[in-house]
């Protein structure tokens, strides 16, 4: 069995080195920290797991403030916090906000925090 790796075509090798690869540089370990501290809070946790397991990938803001006892200035708090850390996006339909979790935003972290299993690790 090989234990060279395969290249990834059309990404940015640097964006994906997961944390076992090297140590992170300042600028890195700080974008990182916006997307964690993010994903740190339950209530945020919870609107991206209610986005991103969505059948159809989007869901409208009046279908998530029921889930949650706080009120909708807070959610709209919280969902602004996820857009900013890069997770999710939105657009105004009417009177309607829709979210949606960003393509790759997820597959990147789970990227990040998986660490190469080495022969010993595995047995």
């Amino acid at each position: 069995m090989s234990k060279q790796g395969l290249e990834v075509i059309g990404q940015d090798a640097g964006c994906c080195r997961g944390l076992a690869a090297a140590p992170l540089d300042e600028e890195r370990a700080a974008e990182l920290a916006k997307v964690f501290k993010a994903l740190g809070d339950p209530v945020r946790l919870r609107l991206l797991s209610m986005i991103a397991s969505r059948e159809g990938g989007e869901v409208c803001v009046c279908e998530m403030t029921p889930a949650f006892e706080l009120s909708q200035p807070t959610i709209s708090h919280h969902l602004k916090q996820l857009r900013q850390a890069g997770l999710i996006d939105c657009e105004r339909r009417g009177t309607w906000v829709y979210y949606w979790v960003l393509p790759g935003a997820l597959d990147q972290l789970a990227a990040f925090l998986s660490a190469p299993r080495t022969a010993e690790a595995g047995a």
